[in-house]
């Protein structure tokens, strides 16, 4: 066995990981055979991708239990990381020129190791470019540049990101001599979100990783006492670009992605360089914890903290088994809703997330009285102490007279593709390939085979347009209500395809424009209810609460009851 870049990762989390994996320290200094390495960097590349497809289903406020998400096409989805890494080893020789080794397999792709106190370090290179005297070694992600561009600016006034983009590579502004961060944003807002960059559960963990990835580099050249040539490396993360869109150019049956009429390529790169070198002191502090775990290989319970990664496709695997087995499924302090901020203590502090585990707060009932100060929390509170189920009626019933006849109950299948798919499309787009329409044109009328239409693509090709026309065949854009539960995503598709298609825009926006939400009726909606009349604290509660949601309001669990 050997340390990979994922055992770096997973060995460091906390002191135990280590030990509940039971890693033998006698094997630690072993060779590991290819097959071994690129089992584990395939699933951390499937777990990348499978993250990403859960983010762009953020923009819905879908309520998704990642953690027990099963994913039956897992490998094929591997074919889509490797065409990721195709196009950006493609696109690096055009930036950077020179030469590039990449390779669908890992075992063509450069490789450096070093050993250190009995331990064998080895990473593979994604993109291994190298130009006259320049190597830029570059780390491809399948995720997108759009989680680094945030943008502040002064009250005001515009709004920048903090990268500076030239060439198709994005550069920090505070590396760009003269450059003048002040005229642009507060200089502590700009270094608060550059900070940000050095955390490994946040938008820093795919520079977290390649700062190892330097650090095993620069070890093997110090181990071979050739460091004078690490001075002529850089460091690159190469992604999607999610301003990119497909052109639909097809040779042969396949994608060719070239720059699109805007001059984006498919692939961007963030110079992560400095960054990279900023992070080595705390890398090899955690070589040195990782040391220490495995000579102790101590597996005693420890604190509960962002490194467990909980709720998320990165969760740790002793998580829900062994470190987080005391947290109840149902109706946990970590089940009130809307509590991203915590609880205020007695003493004016803030416990939130896993601290509320930690200091002994497991159990909805275990949060005190005193720090319950929102409505809704006393709600589900009181379901859970009395069995007390709440429904608002009146709200429920004037949400319900807002609805128009006829009713169409609409829901989209879609595939949230890496790499843009037909014409129009950018990466990780909910691209649609079926949806079912229920036609509900009086209440509860509704013929269970002329008003059930259903459209299913039945090839690889492009039908986007043969599902608009079906679509607006049988829904009317002048009356009725467009319903389903988080309706956002349905319009957000509706308005996607609007923007491809735009000879059929005016009908499809008249359909985005009718959209209604079944969580307006059962959760809530803050501006409808004070719209129709409501004051603003009980506009924004529940219009419906039982101990069983535990919290959520996923189709899951409303299909308990019968509320409406």
């Amino acid at each position: 066995m050997a340390i990979t870049k994922t055992d770096f990762i997973n060995f460091t989390r906390c002191q135990r990981y280590a030990a509940l994996n039971e890693v033998k320290k006698e094997k630690l200094d072993a060779d590991i055979t290819y097959q071994e390495y690129k089992e584990k960097e395939q699933s951390e590349k499937i777990e990348e991708l499978l993250a990403e497809m859960f983010e762009s289903n953020e923009e819905a406020e879908e309520e998704i239990d990642l953690v027990d998400k099963v994913d039956r096409q897992l490998e094929a989805m591997m074919d889509y990381y490797k065409l990721v890494e195709k196009e950006a080893g493609r696109i690096s020789e055009k930036i950077f020129r020179g030469k590039s080794i990449y390779a669908e397999d890992t075992k063509e792709q450069e490789c450096f190791d070093f050993s250190l106190n009995g331990i064998r370090y080895i990473c593979y290179v994604d993109i291994y470019n190298e130009h006259e005297n320049e190597i830029n070694i570059i780390e491809v992600k399948a995720t997108t540049n759009s989680k680094y561009l945030k943008t502040f600016g002064h009250p005001k006034s515009d709004k920048y990101p903090i990268w500076l983009k030239k060439n198709n590579v994005y550069w920090l502004k505070d590396e760009i001599a003269g450059y003048d961060i002040e005229a642009e944003m507060p200089i502590k807002k700009y270094d608060e979100f550059r900070n940000k960059l050095f955390n490994r559960y946040d938008i820093g963990k795919y520079v977290y990783d390649l700062a190892i990835q330097r650090y095993f580099i620069e070890h093997e050249y110090i181990s071979t006492h050739t460091e004078d040539k690490l001075k002529n490396f850089h460091y690159y993360l190469a992604v999607l670009n999610y301003d990119y869109i497909f052109d639909g150019t097809y040779i042969d049956g396949k994608p060719i992605y070239n720059p699109d009429s805007e001059g984006n390529e498919l692939i961007t790169f963030f110079d992560m360089t400095n960054v990279t070198e900023e992070y080595q002191e705390i890398i090899d502090a955690d070589r040195q914890k990782l040391e220490i775990y495995l000579n102790s290989l101590n597996a005693s319970p420890c604190s509960l903290g962002n490194y467990c990664c909980f709720k998320s496709r990165a969760e740790c695997k002793f998580f829900s088994p062994i470190c987080g087995k005391m947290i109840p499924k149902k109706n946990s302090s970590l089940n009130y809703l809307y509590n991203g901020s915590g609880f205020t203590k007695e003493d004016g502090t803030k416990i939130k997330g896993l601290e509320l585990i930690n200091e002994g707060y497991i159990n909805m009932l275990d949060v005190p009285d005193a720090w319950i100060t929102k409505n809704y929390h006393q709600i589900q509170r009181d379901s859970v102490a009395f069995d007390k189920v709440y429904i608002d009626k009146e709200k429920i019933d004037i949400g319900l007279k807002q609805l128009e006849y006829p009713i169409y109950h609409l829901d989209f299948e879609t595939m949230p593709c890496p790499v843009p798919r037909y014409r129009g499309e950018r990466p990780y787009i909910q691209s649609p390939f079926e949806f079912s329409l229920h036609i509900e044109r009086e209440p509860g009328i509704c013929d269970k085979d002329k008003d059930n239409i259903v459209f299913l693509a039945k090839t690889h090709e492009d039908e986007r347009e043969e599902m608009i026309k079906l679509m607006l065949k049988h829904m009317d854009p002048n009356k009725g209500t467009l319903f389903a539960q988080n309706v956002p995503f349905e319009k957000g598709r509706i308005k996607e395809l609007a923007t491809i298609f735009p000879e059929y825009r005016t009908d499809l926006m008249k359909l985005y424009d009718r959209g209604f939400d079944l969580l307006w009726l059962v959760k809530t909606n803050s501006k409808l209810y004070q719209d129709l009349g409501f004051d603003e604290e009980r506009a924004k509660t529940f219009n419906f609460y039982d101990k069983r949601l535990s919290g959520s309001f996923s189709i899951k669990k409303l299909c308990q009851f019968l509320v409406i």
